[in-house]
């Protein structure tokens, strides 16, 4: 990817292994090509936002935010507060892929807004097969406001 291919895929997730593991299940649909993978919540919303070292990325929001909640320095629950509370990030599809089924973080994470809310399985094999359907339904299928069609591009 160079600097000025657009992002469709923004994953925030500090787990080595599972970013890894996202990142396999995506190759296997042909979805990372214009995947940007950050290590914690504040770098997320640097890059959402095009601030500090993300200040000259080209304008534009990735198709999708694949969001862990649990992370360093600013956790997933902040960033989807700030990206829904902003005009400007609104419509962005964000998919929270985490480890937790506490009821609190999916209700808060629904109640800021999020467009789906995807617990990882612990076993390989379930955990690619749903984030290569969740990559493939949000990159896609799903339309936003100003989408081009595939066929179109």
């Amino acid at each position: 990817m160079n600097d000025f291919d657009p992002v469709e895929i923004l994953l925030a997730e500090d787990s080595e292994t599972d970013a890894e593991m996202t990142i396999r299940a995506l190759q296997g649909k042909n979805l990372t090509n214009r995947l940007v993978r950050v290590k914690d919540g504040a770098e997320a919303l640097d890059f959402i936002f095009r601030r500090g070292v993300y200040s000259e990325r080209p304008a534009g929001l990735p198709k999708l935010l694949l969001l862990d909640l649990k992370m360093p320095k600013v956790d997933g629950i902040e960033v989807l507060r700030e990206v829904k509370a902003s005009e400007e990030t609104r419509s962005m599809p964000v998919v929270v892929l985490t480890s937790s089924a506490e009821e609190r973080d999916i209700a808060a994470s629904y109640m800021l807004g999020v467009n789906s809310y995807i617990v990882k399985p612990v076993d390989f094999v379930k955990f690619v097969d749903e984030v290569a359907k969740a990559g493939c339904y949000w990159v896609l299928l799903n339309r936003l406001p100003g989408d081009v069609p595939v066929a179109s591009r």
